[in-house]
């Protein structure tokens, strides 16, 4: 006979069980419910997330979704054949607007994802490049110490994005990029998002 173990999910007043992290109402809990782990479809979309997993680096994510409006403005929707035109005097440009985390060295990677996102083109696209990265078996985590901050297809991704001009893609970003994109099914069990895709 199976033992059950407990999960760490928490249950809201609205009755439904979450990761803690999406325990709370507000911001974080819908961008929980309605996003996270959900296939992005499209270019834009997944451009938008790996650029943004890559603004979040070292920041939280409330940080970077409380600006998301901000940065799809300058980032022209992450239209990468907009932004691949992006120059010196539009990092300049979004060096000195207060509405995004002005980093220089996140800025330049954007631009230069840009036009390396146009490039994989000839690969058959951003999209479908990184969903050949999915694991076949997924994690199983019952409590936040279970969950693991990067995969073998994380790692692999991140590599092989560098091998093709891409910067700020390393393997704990490809992680947290494949977990936002359901790639990988992080939610613990117990979750209501668990598996819902």
């Amino acid at each position: 006979m199976a033992i059950r173990v407990p999960s760490a999910a928490v249950v809201g007043e609205d009755g439904l069980a979450r990761c803690p992290w999406a325990a709370a109402p507000g911001p974080m809990r819908d961008y929980h419910d309605q996003e996270w782990g959900r296939p992005v479809r499209g270019e834009s979309a997944l451009f938008e997330r790996l650029t943004l997993e890559a603004f979040q680096s070292g920041l939280s994510w409330s940080t970077i979704l409380a600006k998301r409006p901000a940065f799809r403005e300058v980032f022209a929707g992450f239209d990468v054949d907009v932004v691949s035109t992006y120059d010196d005097s539009d990092a300049a440009r979004l060096m000195a607007d207060p509405r995004i985390v002005r980093n220089r060295a996140k800025i330049a990677a954007t631009l230069v994802n840009a036009r390396a996102a146009v490039a994989l083109r000839e690969e058959g696209g951003l999209e479908a490049f990184v969903s050949g990265y999915a694991p076949k078996v997924q994690p199983q985590p019952v409590t936040t110490a279970d969950l693991p901050t990067l995969s073998a297809g994380s790692t692999a991704l991140s590599r092989d994005l560098k091998k093709r001009g891409f910067t700020f893609v390393g393997p704990t970003t490809m992680h947290a990029l494949m977990e936002a994109t359901g790639l990988i099914d992080t939610h613990l069990l117990g979750c209501h998002r668990r598996a819902s895709g």
